[in-house]
């Protein structure tokens, strides 16, 4: 058992040892989005419409893998401990992405990037960990500044990504930088955060993985706010693999186009590391539900603008203010979850939450590479506003809220 007294030192040194790594793998992780439609003619990939669907797929091939693994490796964080899953995902994407940078064909691409999604997972490895040891009643509060950790790795990875591809004249650095940095994440978990684990009776460790997701499913409530995050994430990231070229699009070639790709790719994260610790915060006294309508209603108010050609500042100002709400999607629902798992499987109810995570980040990359190969690029923008705005019906009819009447 863990301390979870509000002025306990262990969970807030968990807290923000975690915040710290999560802030390290979401640049080793997001270095690479930038870049990776740039490199892919280097890969043999020569068309554009190729290059569209190859920029999906691989954006898919991760969460695609991770959508069947998530599960497995909650249901172990519970029976073994949440920590040993923080390490197995942190070491499984530093050597994978550096393997990456090794890549001489979008076939090595793809297993490389399949290898990962199977012992990833990451995010919702962090969340665990986190949302095990700290009050309840601080939730909110604490998987807010973990996703404030995952927004500014966000902001600052795609800049350096771009910028160091750019300096160097070749698009394999970021994947090496981005491995080795993941590599000091995992030193950092292993050697920085505790953990008082204690396993679980025989009779819940022998309980078949299916029948325990049965029985949650069951329970109330969790599908639909796993339904929410699949669907939010769809959304949202259907529009990643198309940023860059979007950009090139509008500018044409040129010498920095990698840096302003990784600029509108970051101007959303930046926006979010404003705006999400205040929506979160808020969340604790305001009701998670609420937030969560809030920020599809606000990032659906300014997905739907970036389908209209109005040049790259305006592009940039309207991803700005899509940072502003969409970033406050995840901890909320996360909190939701929080609340409603019962604490000795939360490790098996984040992975089902991270599957769903992870199917939206599958299916929304190849739908945003379909839709742009065959209709427009500036098309994806305008499917993502439209599935925002199903998702916040969806929240308001479905999603039950779950609030702390004393408050942080």
């Amino acid at each position: 058992m863990t301390d979870s007294s509000d002025d306990s030192p262990i969970w807030q040194r968990t807290l923000w040892t975690m915040v710290t790594v999560q802030f390290t793998m979401s640049v080793a992780f997001s270095i690479v989005q930038p870049v990776m439609p740039l490199f892919l003619p280097d890969l043999g990939v020569v068309s554009p419409a190729a290059v569209d669907m190859w920029a999906g797929v691989l954006a898919a091939a991760t969460s695609f893998v991770a959508i069947f693994t998530a599960p497995i490796w909650g249901s172990l964080a519970d029976r073994y401990g949440r920590k040993l899953m923080v390490l197995r995902s942190t070491l499984g994407i530093a050597v994978f992405t550096f393997l990456m940078g090794l890549a001489q064909s979008p076939w090595h691409m793809l297993a490389l990037r399949a290898g990962m999604g199977a012992l990833a997972g990451f995010n919702s490895a962090s969340t665990v960990m986190v949302a095990s040891q700290v009050p309840e009643r601080r939730l909110g509060y604490a998987l807010g500044w973990l996703s404030t950790g995952n927004l500014v790795g966000s902001l600052i990875g795609p800049v350096i990504g771009g910028a160091i591809a750019d300096v160097t004249g070749s698009y394999r650095y970021p994947f090496w930088f981005a491995g080795c940095i993941g590599l000091g994440a995992f030193v950092v978990t292993l050697l920085m955060v505790p953990e008082r684990f204690t396993r679980p009776a025989e009779a819940a460790r022998k309980a078949s993985l299916i029948a325990s997701l049965g029985a949650l499913l069951r329970s109330g409530g969790l599908l639909p706010v796993i339904t929410v995050m699949m669907m939010a994430q769809f959304a949202t990231q259907a529009v990643g693999p198309v940023v860059t070229l979007f950009v090139r699009e509008m500018l044409g070639n040129r010498p920095d186009i990698a840096t302003l790709g990784g600029l509108a790719f970051a101007v959303t994260g930046l926006a979010g590391v404003i705006a999400v610790p205040l929506l979160s915060r808020r969340g604790d006294t305001m009701g998670y539900r609420r937030i969560l309508m809030i920020c599809l209603a606000g990032a659906a108010l300014f997905s739907a603008p970036q389908a209209l050609p109005m040049g790259y500042w305006a592009f940039v100002v309207e991803r700005f203010g899509l940072g502003l709400f969409v970033g406050g999607v995840v901890p909320a629902a996360n909190a939701l979850v929080g609340r409603l798992a019962e604490p000795a499987q939360r490790g098996l109810v984040y992975g089902m939450t991270s599957s769903a995570y992870f199917l939206g980040n599958t299916l929304g990359p190849l739908m945003g590479g379909a839709v742009a190969a065959t209709a427009g690029i500036n098309y994806v923008f305008a499917v993502t506003a439209a599935l925002l705005s199903i998702n916040l019906l969806w929240v308001y009819l479905k999603v039950p809220e779950i609030r702390d009447e004393a408050g942080p």
